[in-house]
């Protein structure tokens, strides 16, 4: 068979796997095409076999990429150029390593190897400096949500393993049909896939159809400006958006709503920390608390902090080019304002990169100075804490985990604020950078499984939208419509109980990992005792 079109088709089939407009039943066969293309390869006699298989593992990568992820280039090309060739080229050395080992190995302890390996990386690119973990494999069932209700078990992982799973057993059937031409071996092949596909999915149902929670009421108002951010929204004073606030919020407010909830930097003017408590803008809040004294306001806003003591300087922190030996750090943050006498406070801490902070400076700015990817918003470093905060309500029955939009995408990040006793999630987000494409689709799509994964209902207020309501079960109760400008109210149930998965975070990425190690120096110290 023809490599390129074998490489081409995993892209193509990876690609219409994908959510929102895709069916993940491809996924589960979708590496096949390109594990024939590697076998074929490894055992001809052509020349420069390493370099083959990364060209043709990168145009599968590379079509993957662009096709899922090209919404990106609405933000900034560059951007989107760096994301879509080099995540590509992560993938395409995945499949690399992967064909050294198995040139010295036997074929189920290399498809061992590639299992843990890309385990092992998806859990790499959610940890280091410049992740990108819009494509794990778990993230593809979002849309087919009542499949994979587990997740409050294994989390997105799970989902990883049970599409690699599929994929091994498809190659070594087609492998074994190509040599013993078996159509006995080839049935028990598709019932074994079958099953291993239908069983984990009647056990979701089940799940599904019989999980409830119990718990307080909380009703909720999300906001949804509808603000272009190109235009409009840096260009306005927070004492505009203030009335803003309440223009929207007071469509829907009644005696009994215990939460109004605005999205990520809605509040965009930057505001120094340290006056807030004594600004007008805090003050008109106060005033509209006063009015509807149930009332919990949550916000984004931009926060900084300037000063001129070198030891407060951090890893994040901003040089003030205006002034000598003067410093800053720059905040991207929700606040909680009700009535009583202090402001609660969280900074986004799972960071955009490019934009919201520098991968690598000491080895990066030496080469390219100060310019940053600028994939939609400020350019400043954004400075982080190292918990996570949850807002507790004014009458301290609700605990509200304040999500920032890029934070949501990060599962074990998440369970964070639930073990700080979280019980709903209250995501606030500004997905209007990428137009009307799949990158404010795909960005809800994955809140769903938060939600499963915490059983915790989630209230998500987005600039333009998609606002929406998200039951534990993840099912999207109401929602907003993209470029509609409005308040969406809602009720959400909470919930104090904890999931296996907020208890044991990503488990199998961690075994993945001390398999790997185990695996591969066997594999790589240890020369083979049988033939492929």
């Amino acid at each position: 068979m023809n490599k390129f079109l074998l490489s081409i088709s995993s892209g193509i089939i990876l690609a219409l796997g994908w959510p929102t407009y895709g069916f993940p039943i491809l996924l589960f066969f979708a590496f096949v095409p390109l594990l024939i293309a590697e076998h074929q390869l490894r055992l001809s006699e052509e020349k420069r076999k390493g370099l083959k298989i990364f060209g043709l593992s990168y145009l599968t990568f590379l079509i993957w990429n662009a096709i899922t992820t090209s919404w990106l280039r609405f933000a900034d090309p560059f951007g989107a150029g760096f994301a879509v060739f080099v995540n590509s080229a992560l993938m395409a050395l995945i499949f690399l390593i992967y064909h050294k080992y198995a040139k010295r190995q036997s074929q189920n302890r290399s498809l061992l190897f590639l299992v843990v390996l890309w385990i092992s990386f998806e859990k790499l690119h959610l940890g280091w400096e410049f992740s990108w973990p819009w494509l794990n494999l778990g993230n593809g069932f979002s849309e087919y949500i009542s499949w994979i209700q587990w997740y409050e078990y294994t989390g997105t992982f799970g989902g990883t393993l049970w599409v690699w799973i599929l994929n091994v057993l498809l190659f070594k059937g087609v492998l074994f049909y190509q040599k013993e031409k078996s159509k006995l071996v080839l049935k028990s092949l598709l019932l074994k896939c079958a099953g291993l596909i239908i069983v984990p999915i009647i056990v979701s149902l089940g799940i599904y159809s019989t999980y409830s929670h119990e718990g307080e009421t909380v009703n909720v108002i999300a906001l949804q400006p509808n603000i272009d951010p190109y235009s409009e929204k840096y260009n306005m004073t927070n004492l505009k958006f203030a009335e803003l606030f309440f223009e929207l919020s007071n469509s829907k407010i009644t005696d009994s709503t215990d939460f109004v909830i605005a999205p990520e930097t809605f509040l965009a003017e930057s505001t120094r920390l340290k006056q807030f408590n004594n600004s007008l803008l805090k003050n008109k809040f106060d005033r509209y608390v006063l009015e509807h004294p149930n009332v919990n306001l949550l916000t984004g806003i931009s926060f900084y902090d300037m000063f001129n003591d070198k030891s407060k300087i951090r890893k994040e922190t901003n040089v003030y080019k205006f002034t000598p030996n003067t410093w800053y750090d720059d905040y991207n943050s929700a606040l909680l304002i009700n009535r009583s006498d202090s402001v609660q406070q969280y900074n986004k801490s799972k960071l955009v990169v490019g934009v919201e902070n520098f991968p690598y400076q000491d080895i990066l700015k030496p080469i390219i100075g100060d310019f940053m990817i600028d994939l939609g918003g400020t350019i400043a470093m954004k400075t982080t804490q190292d918990y996570r905060g949850v807002f507790t309500s004014s009458n301290s029955k609700y605990k509200a985990a304040p999500i920032i939009c890029y934070e949501s995408v990060y599962g074990e990040f998440v369970t964070g604020y639930v073990r700080n006793e979280a019980n709903f999630l209250a995501i606030i987000t500004n997905d209007a950078w990428w137009n009307v494409t799949q990158g404010h689709k795909q960005h809800l799509s994955y809140a769903k499984l938060r939600a499963v994964e915490t059983r915790r209902d989630i209230v998500r207020s987005a600039n333009t939208g998609i606002s929406a309501i998200i039951n534990a079960k993840g099912d999207i109760t109401s929602s907003l419509a993209y470029g509609e400008k409005g308040a969406l109210s809602g009720q959400l149930v909470t919930n104090d109980k904890i999931t296996f998965y907020v208890m044991a975070g990503d488990y199998i990425a961690r075994i993945s990992i001390f398999i790997l190690i185990f695996v591969g120096l066997i594999g790589f110290f240890r020369r083979k005792k049988e033939q492929l």
